[in-house]
């Protein structure tokens, strides 16, 4: 049995980040799935676990973590494959990478996730977009995405030359935004539009849309 364990749910962005980060450095899990619309995320168990009651917590022996960020960063610095790092074990450098975290994580997720909610949530509810918060978001998205095709001028990935956990972040959302009319927004975009197509193309992403999807099988 794996010693790691992840409860979270496969409709939850945060789990989907922390499955990618696994898949990528090749580490045996065990996936434990908690029902949130049964409201499990709430009772004393996970509580225990996550005083927030929020997906994922993350149990590697006698280390649980909540916060996808955070379990991710300690993910790459302990299981870094030499050659291969999803971070840099030099302090400047690192900086940059989490310089732009912090990017994802207050710029571009928040309209990235009112877009998924308004075009992908609602209509899966029957529920028509609100257009207006719609325009809204992608005005917001589109600004953050014009500094994200400069900054891929200037390198491969968006915080370097080598893929790392900044680019492992952006995955479930841009994965959602894909098919939607919103996808306007990183097509018209010629290097972010390259960047997503070869990060969603990643092995590690293929694995966990897979187990995604024999779970709704």
């Amino acid at each position: 049995m794996a010693v790691r364990k992840v409860y979270g749910s496969l409709n939850s962005p945060a789990t989907l980040k922390v499955l990618a980060c696994l898949f990528e450095h090749d580490l045996d899990f065990e996936f434990v799935p908690v029902n949130l619309d049964a409201g499990e995320q709430k009772k004393k168990a996970f509580l225990s676990m996550n005083p927030f009651g929020e997906v994922p917590v993350y149990e590697d022996s006698d280390l649980k973590q909540f916060e996808s960020r955070a379990i991710i960063r300690c993910m790459a610095h302990e299981n870094g494959k030499k050659g291969e790092e999803l971070i840099y074990w030099n302090a400047r450098e690192q900086a940059i990478v989490a310089n732009w975290v912090d990017v994802e994580d207050h710029r571009f997720e928040p309209p990235a996730m009112k877009l998924i909610f308004e075009l992908v949530i609602k209509p899966n509810s029957g529920l028509a977009p609100d257009q207006g918060e719609v325009a809204e978001a992608e005005a917001k998205l589109g600004n953050i995405l014009d500094v994200y095709e400069t900054q891929l001028a200037k390198f491969k990935y968006l915080a370097s030359d080598k893929y790392t956990i900044v680019d492992v972040l952006h995955l479930p959302n841009l994965q959602s935004l894909m098919g939607t009319p919103a996808e306007k927004l990183i097509e018209s975009r010629p290097r972010v539009r390259a960047w997503c197509a070869e990060i969603l193309a990643r092995p590690a992403w293929a694995k966990v849309l897979e187990m995604k999807h024999k779970a709704q099988a």
